[in-house]
C-alpha cells in the first residue's frame, strides 16, 4: 500500500465542489472517528460517497459540457447518460458500503480524507 507522501507526490486531478459537502464530509468523517461502532456509519458513508459521485461528475462532465456549448439536446442527452452512470455507481458502491465494519469503514475514510488533503 502506498504511503501517504508516495500518493501526495504522484500527479492528481481533483475537483472542487460546494462548502456545503465540504461540511457534510467533516461531520461524517468525525463522526465515525468518535463512534467508529455506530451501525448506522455505513449508511451515512454511503449517502456521502454517492453525494461526492455526483458531485465529482458534475465538476468533470457536466460542466465542461456546458461549456463547450455542445447544444440543448446534446447537452440533455449527455447529462442524461452521466445521471445514469451515477446512480449505478452510486447504487453499487453502496451495497458494499453500507456491510462494511468499523475497521473498513476507517479506511474508506482515510482515503477520501487524503483526496480531500491539499498539497
Amino acid at each position: 500500500m502506498a504511503t501517504l507522501s508516495k500518493i501526495k507526490s504522484q500527479p492528481s486531478i481533483r475537483f472542487f465542489h460546494s462548502i456545503e459537502l465540504k461540511e457534510k464530509t467533516d461531520a461524517v468523517l468525525s463522526e465515525l472517528e468518535s463512534n467508529p461502532d455506530y451501525p448506522k456509519h455505513g449508511h451515512a458513508m454511503a449517502d456521502l460517497v454517492a453525494e461526492l459521485i455526483d458531485a465529482g461528475m458534475d465538476y468533470y462532465f457536466v460542466k465542461a459540457l456546458k461549456q463547450a456549448e455542445i447544444g440543448f439536446i446534446s447537452e440533455k442527452s449527455a447529462m442524461l447518460g452521466i445521471a445514469s452512470a451515477v446512480k449505478l455507481i452510486s447504487s453499487v458502491s453502496r451495497k458494499f458500503i453500507v456491510r462494511m465494519d468499523a475497521n473498513q469503514l476507517s479506511i474508506v475514510a482515510s482515503h477520501i480524507q487524503s483526496l480531500a488533503a491539499s498539497k
